[in-house]
């Protein structure tokens, strides 16, 4: 007999693991061990002979980041789950030259994102912060902040067309919107399937009111909308952030809000954050910004913990994940039967 199944937690994100989950684990057998790894030595030590690596977010393990030297010291690894939709703190390219399926869960929070996207998209154009603010200091001035925007009949750009825009397209739907998407990777019955038109990244721009961004955080996205695409964009747009802060070039969006070449955005994401308390973009009355809280919910951490606990069980029954980053990944498994077999 072969060592048993092993799925080592090394990443808490400040979470406590509920009790069904080691429950779960043991009634197939499978060994569960929990250790927030700060460094690659404790990494080595807790997951040096785990079949599954589960980072659950990102705040403290490996200080936010796994790098692809880590991966050396996992020879036993197969799979690495990470819960939640942004995989910027996995070596995904690393770990596809290798054979590592990288797994994450990202219906865990499409409903919580998708709402919330729309939000700061309402809390922009109908100007509700600033109004709020403006009431709670004693001003009661409709002109004030009044609102310059509607929603009926204007076009959505939504960059990056996964579970989370294709999500946000469908709610808006009695709006009576324009969809334009952008989006390399998805096939072209999704786009036609939810009524939006594929098209290139400038003609998204030029056309849009409203321009939403739902793209992972790689090589290739990040600083994606930068002072180019903003010169592209209409004057009376709102740009809105829910993805990760450096899809966006920070600076240009400064420069483009002052100088009015765009009206407006709407922010869950920043470059740093917390943010540095003297960043411009604070000051903003056309600007919403919320502390990456678009993700959460109620729902949240009970679908969070069932979903990767499934990914888990699924990987360790031979299965594909529900949703894998590298699709185009060679496992170090054979995935196509019903038990885990290595090769």
């Amino acid at each position: 007999m072969g060592n048993p199944f092993k799925v080592a937690l090394v990443g808490l994100d400040n979470q406590t693991v509920p009790d069904w989950v080691p429950t779960q684990f043991a009634e197939k057998g499978i060994h569960f061990v929990v250790h927030e790894c700060e460094n690659a030595r404790e990494l080595a030590e807790w997951a040096g002979d785990a079949d599954v690596v589960w980072v659950f977010g990102s705040n403290r393990c490996l200080h936010g980041q796994m790098s692809p030297e880590d991966l050396s010291d996992l020879p036993r690894c197969g799979a690495i789950i990470r819960t939640g939709s942004g995989t910027d703190n996995v070596p995904v390219a690393a770990a596809t030259r290798i054979g590592i399926v990288v797994a994450n869960t990202p219906d865990g929070l499409n409903d919580a994102v998708s709402d919330h996207a729309i939000g700061l998209l309402f809390g922009v154009m109908r100007q509700i912060a600033l109004q709020d603010r403006n009431v709670r200091s004693h001003k009661w001035d409709r002109y004030n902040g009044f609102p310059r925007f509607h929603l009926r009949g204007q076009t959505l750009g939504l960059v990056g067309f996964g579970r989370i825009a294709q999500t946000v397209a469908r709610k808006l739907s009695g709006f009576q919107l324009t969809y334009l998407a952008h989006d390399p990777f998805v096939a072209p019955e999704v786009f036609h399937r939810n009524s939006a038109q594929s098209v290139s990244l400038d003609e998204l721009l030029e056309r849009s009111d409203f321009v939403s961004l739902h793209c992972p955080l790689t090589p290739k996205t990040r600083h994606l909308i930068s002072s180019g695409q903003f010169q592209k964009m209409k004057r009376e747009s709102i740009v809105i952030n829910t993805a990760r802060g450096p899809v966006i070039d920070e600076a240009a969006l400064i420069v483009a809000l002052k100088s009015g070449q765009i009206a407006g955005a709407g922010l869950d994401v920043l470059d740093l954050e917390p943010p540095d308390w003297s960043n411009p973009l604070l000051t903003m009355d056309n600007v919403v910004i919320t502390p990456h809280i678009s993700g959460y919910s109620d729902e949240y951490l009970p679908n969070s913990w069932r979903l990767s606990v499934e990914t888990a069980i699924d990987l360790w029954s031979g299965k594909w994940p529900r949703s894998c980053v590298n699709p185009e990944v060679k496992p170090r498994w054979n995935l196509e039967k019903q038990s885990a077999i290595r090769t």
